[in-house]
C-alpha cells in the first residue's frame, strides 16, 4: 500500500450540493478500490494564479490516503472525464512528506480547536 495525496480543483459555478456530490464520488471510488482515507480537507474557494477554462477561481479539495497503485489510474480516468474537475494532482508521498503532512494536520487541528 502506497501513501498518496490528491488535490483537485472544482469548477466555481457548482452549487454546494454538487460539490459535496463530486467529493463523495471520488471518495467512494477510492474506498471501493480498498483505500484507507487518512485525511479529507476542504480548502474552499480560492483564486487561481492563472485562468483555467476561463475561470479565475475554484473550489480546492485535498485527500490523503493509502491504496494500491493501480487504483490511482482509475481515479485519474474519472478526473479526466468529469467536466466539474478543472485540475487535479496525485502525489505519492515519501516518508518525509508523510511526516510533514502529519505535522500540518496537527497544526491545522490546533488552529480550529
Amino acid at each position: 500500500m502506497n501513501h498518496y495525496e490528491t488535490v483537485f480543483i472544482l469548477n466555481p459555478v457548482l452549487s454546494e450540493d454538487q460539490i459535496k456530490e463530486t467529493v463523495k464520488k471520488y471518495e467512494d471510488i477510492l474506498v471501493s478500490k480498498g483505500a484507507k482515507m487518512i485525511s479529507k480537507e476542504n480548502w474552499g474557494l480560492k483564486k487561481l494564479a492563472y485562468a483555467i477554462q476561463h475561470k479565475k477561481s475554484g473550489f480546492y479539495h485535498l485527500f490523503e490516503f493509502t491504496v494500491e497503485g493501480d487504483a490511482i489510474n482509475d481515479m485519474e480516468v474519472e478526473f479526466r472525464r468529469d467536466e466539474r474537475v478543472m485540475r487535479y494532482l496525485n502525489v505519492a508521498l515519501d516518508k518525509h512528506a508523510i511526516s510533514w503532512a502529519e505535522r500540518r494536520r496537527v497544526r491545522d487541528n490546533k488552529k480550529t480547536a
